[in-house]
């Protein structure tokens, strides 16, 4: 598995990440779940502390640089530890769902897709789950997951579910990808599937982590990108002469766009502290921000890359070919334009302080 160096942009070594030669298939989950316990506790090494958020960042930023499927399900297995503590609080110290694993990896499908998935409470306050859930990644790999459905009054919760219950089916279905084909996103059906409520309704959304999460995606993006980006910058660095100078403005380009997206979500990790510590809040606003910036940097990596070194890299190095189509897809968890236009309405309605310097 190819890396570099420069992952290593967490404090501390990283020596469980040679753990990631070991990733196994589906069928085994032992590797992976060793992993998810070495990662969380590096996350949480230091405790509750000036730059937590940046140290989430920066490990979510290294696990993604070196295999873009270990991060994209690592980030929701952290962001469930902490939807459960926030939604559950002490209550979280209990297990949620019987007969899970010590240490369960955990999903969070809380997206709507093609499916429709209801939550049903019966005569005795028992919920089940009834329906199709869509891009659930990690199906396959995963305990437990997080899993958003419409109660029956419309409202959107949020509710625990473990894999091996009664009445959950992985299905092979709605994942013909490429880029991010290890993730197996596909469609799992729920015929009555017992469910516990995590939190109460809308609890998902309006929960000041919520954005907090979403910047965390953005990590994941930009560690990616880094690690695309180290064949151009090898290129530039190989010693010939003349240096290519396309190769040179390429590099240029993505040196300007990498900067201000570790820059962005530097500043996003201490605004997020901070609102943690009853400052300012750090919002949609704040997110869809710095998610653009990343995504625009990382977007510029892709482009630049292919154009300054042309198809060798991507024919002939199997990692990163795979890397670069990874990340393509991933960057699809953004919704582009639409959250751009949400970013322009709240710029709208509240002005251009964060223009000033």
């Amino acid at each position: 598995m190819h890396r570099e160096s420069s992952l290593a942009s967490a404090s501390g070594p990283l020596p469980w990440l040679a753990s990631l030669d070991a990733f196994a298939g589906p069928t085994d989950a032992r590797p992976l779940r060793d992993m998810a316990r070495a990662f969380v506790s590096a996350v949480q090494a230091d405790g509750p502390g000036s730059e937590r958020t940046l140290r989430r960042f920066q490990w979510l930023a290294a696990v993604t640089g070196c295999d873009v499927v270990v991060g994209k399900l690592f980030e929701p297995h952290l962001d469930a530890l902490s939807i459960i503590d926030e939604l559950e609080g002490a209550a979280s110290s209990t297990p949620l769902l019987p007969g899970l694993p010590a240490d369960p990896i955990w999903a969070v499908w809380a997206a709507e897709g093609p499916g429709q998935l209801n939550a049903l409470e019966d005569a005795e306050g028992a919920w089940h789950l009834r329906g199709i859930k869509s891009w659930c990644s990690g199906a396959a790999r995963v305990d437990a997951a997080l899993v958003g459905a419409r109660d029956a009054s419309g409202n959107s919760r949020l509710f625990a579910v473990g894999m091996k219950s009664a009445g959950v089916a992985i299905t092979g279905e709605g994942w013909s990808a490429v880029g991010m084909a290890q993730t197996d996103s596909v469609d799992v059906r729920f015929d009555s599937a017992p469910a516990v409520p995590v939190g109460g309704p809308g609890r998902y959304i309006d929960r000041i982590g919520f954005w907090h999460g979403a910047a965390g995606i953005a990590a994941c993006w930009h560690g990616a990108a880094v690690a695309i980006a180290q064949p151009l910058r090898q290129r530039a660095v190989s010693g010939r002469s003349p240096a290519d100078p396309f190769v040179l403005a390429a590099l240029g380009a993505v040196d300007a766009r990498l900067t201000a997206s570790a820059s962005a979500l530097r500043e996003a990790a201490h605004a997020i502290d901070q609102h943690r510590s009853g400052g300012a809040a750090f919002g949609q606003r704040e997110a869809l921000r710095v998610r653009a910036i990343v995504e625009a940097a990382a977007e510029t990596v892709i482009h630049c890359s292919g154009r300054a070194l042309g198809a060798g890299p991507l024919c002939r190095d199997a990692a990163h070919a795979r890397r670069v189509a990874d990340l393509t897809v991933f960057l699809r968890q953004s919704h582009a334009d639409r959250d751009l236009a949400a970013l322009g309405a709240r710029v709208a309605q509240e002005g251009d302080a964060p223009w000033m310097l």
